[in-house]
Parts: C-alpha cells; sequence; structure tokens
C-alpha cells in the first residue's frame, strides 16, 4: 500500500474545479509566481518553502494598507527624522519553534522607501530559547516603526501555530502517527497556516474542496448512506484519493469493503480505534479526529493510526509571543 502522501490528488482543472483555495493565479495561465515586486533572493527563498511570492507580496501590501488606512503613521513622523536610520531586532519573549520570518521581511520590504540590510539568525522551523534573537533589519527608523505590528501579527500568529504544532508531532514521537491539520483556517491566510504546521513538524491535509475527496456525515446524510455517498464520488471522480468520515464500526466495515483509501474514525476512544485497526488491516490509512488532547494523543497512535486530526492547530493556537526592539543609538 503506498503512503497516503502518495495518493492521488484531483487535476484543479477538471470538472470546473478551479485552481483550489491557495493558488493566486486568477485563471490566467500567464501568471507566474515568481514574477513579483520582492526582492528575487527573498522571493526564491519564499518559493523554495513552499510559499507562493505574489501572494505573500498581496498578503504585505494587505496588511500595511490596512494599518494605515489611507494615510500615515502619524505618531512615527511625528517623532522621528526621516532620515533617521536604526537598526532592529526580532526577539522571542517565551521559547517555542518560530515560522513565518521570510514573510516578515516581506512586510518590511513594501514599507521600506531605501534598501534594508537582514541578519538572520535562526530559520523558520528553530526551536527558539526566551530573549533569543530571530532576525535584525537595518533601514531607515520610520519604515522599521510603521512595518513593525504587521509583521509581528503574522510572524506571532504563525509561530504560534508552529510552536503548538511541535507539541503535538513531540508526543507522537517514535510512533509512526503524525498529526495533521484542516481546514479550520483563517479565510485568505489558509497557506500561511499550513506552511506553520509543516514548520511545527506536522504535515498538511487537503488545501482545498478540489485536492481530494472528504465524505463527512452531511454528505452521508444526503446521499442516503455512507456506502451510497462513497460510491457516488468514487464513480465521478474515480482516480480521486477518498476519506470518509465514519461514527461506527458497522460504518467502519461498510467502507473499508467499498475500497476507502483513507477512513476517518469519529469520536472513538483509544480502544475503539484499536478495534478499528485490526478491522481494517492494513486496506486503508485510518485517520482518527475527535477527542484528542495532546496528553491522550500518544494513546491514540499507540493504536496504529496513521495519523491524527487536529484542527486547534489552525483555529486555536495561542501567538508566540515576539518582540520587535530598536537598538540604542550609539553616542561617542
Amino acid at each position: 500500500m503506498s503512503t497516503p502522501d502518495d495518493l492521488p490528488l484531483a487535476d484543479p482543472s477538471a470538472a470546473g474545479g478551479g485552481c483550489g483555495d491557495a493558488c493566486g493565479c486568477g485563471g490566467d495561465d500567464s501568471y507566474d509566481p515568481m514574477e513579483c515586486g520582492l526582492d528575487p533572493a527573498l522571493v526564491q527563498l519564499l518559493a523554495e518553502a513552499g510559499l507562493d511570492p505574489v501572494q505573500i507580496e498581496d498578503i504585505a501590501h494587505m496588511a500595511i494598507e490596512e494599518d494605515l488606512a489611507g494615510g500615515v503613521d502619524v505618531t512615527t513622523a511625528a517623532t522621528i527624522p526621516e532620515d533617521a536610520v536604526a537598526t532592529a531586532d526580532f526577539a522571542a519573549r517565551e521559547a517555542g519553534t518560530v515560522a513565518g520570518l521570510r514573510v516578515a521581511e516581506a512586510i518590511i520590504s513594501v514599507v521600506c522607501e531605501d534598501e534594508f540590510e537582514v541578519e538572520r539568525h535562526v530559520e523558520d522551523g528553530d526551536r527558539v530559547a526566551a530573549g533569543e534573537v530571530l532576525l535584525s533589519v537595518t533601514t531607515r527608523t520610520r519604515d522599521l516603526l510603521t512595518a513593525e505590528r504587521s509583521a509581528l501579527n503574522i510572524l506571532c500568529r504563525l509561530s504560534g501555530i508552529a510552536t503548538a504544532t511541535r507539541a503535538w508531532a513531540d508526543a507522537l514521537d517514535g510512533t509512526k502517527a503524525k498529526v495533521r491539520d484542516t481546514r479550520k483556517t483563517t479565510p485568505g491566510y489558509r497557506a500561511l497556516e499550513k506552511y506553520a504546521v509543516r514548520m511545527g513538524g506536522g504535515v498538511n491535509h487537503r488545501m482545498s474542496l478540489s485536492d481530494a475527496a472528504l465524505v463527512k456525515d452531511n454528505h452521508v446524510v444526503a446521499a442516503g448512506g455512507v456506502a451510497q455517498a462513497f460510491k457516488a464520488v468514487r464513480e465521478q471522480f474515480p482516480g480521486l484519493a477518498i476519506e470518509v468520515e465514519v461514527d461506527t464500526l458497522h460504518q467502519l466495515r461498510e467502507v473499508v469493503d467499498a475500497g476507502a483509501d483513507l477512513i476517518l474514525l469519529d469520536n472513538f476512544t483509544p480502544g475503539e480505534t484499536e478495534e478499528a485497526v485490526a478491522i481494517v488491516d492494513g486496506r486503508a490509512f485510518l485517520e482518527s479526529s475527535g477527542r484528542l488532547t495532546v496528553e491522550n494523543a500518544r494513546a491514540y497512535a499507540e493504536t496504529g493510526v496513521d495519523y491524527l486530526a487536529v484542527g486547534a492547530l489552525t483555529h486555536s493556537s495561542p501567538i508566540l509571543d515576539i518582540g520587535l526592539d530598536l537598538r540604542e543609538a550609539v553616542r561617542d
């Protein structure tokens, strides 16, 4: 049996499905994610991280435009000389796992009127200690202060997701199970939040509704049964990976016999999960969902399931406290 990540995903052009939630091309065949206004070196780093540089540039502009609301940073303009230059350090206020440093750079870059220098002390996915400097930027002081909150909002948010994910990944260490996210993401920020999950040691589920099929309880009700729902998807999308949510061991037997690729065990106890693993006996991949906590994660993992689905990674993770500190000017 292939691994879950090898299972076929949807062709975005099939059945009028579009490009999916994470695409920024607008249906334009000439779209090139490497062509944007960011520094080419930064563009390359974003692309290597699996992020769309054009989307990141758009998010950066949106964040700054929201903060300025068509005006200027009045406090900074009044208190900081136009030609003043400073170095600022992004520093962790608490221990955690970092994600979003290159996104923070992109936000600073759309504000900066002059070139800026960056010194990178850590990389996304690194564990950091309280007080550790993550990134240092030297540029116009006005630009630093104007970009500060927007850059920190995203950096703290993504690092919080990565930190929470790392706690789950640590709990599963030594088992075959992996923690996996859901589509419970902030609208417009899905690609970033799922990136943060990867940086924390988790794996991504669907990026969009068109990537793969997930037959849930409402589909089952509408289709007249779990087996009927599975059959309908298989007939219309024969090459697509299909995951089916089940609530009972009876439903589990139905869908595994029908040929489901993945089966989501909804609100099963560890004991029921162990029984489900025995019933499936390697014929499909299994994912636990519901009732999961970091404290009981290992008990579920040791039953032999492949995934633990945790929506809280993206919808409820607290931020990681990170600050921006201007270095004091050196005086003679």
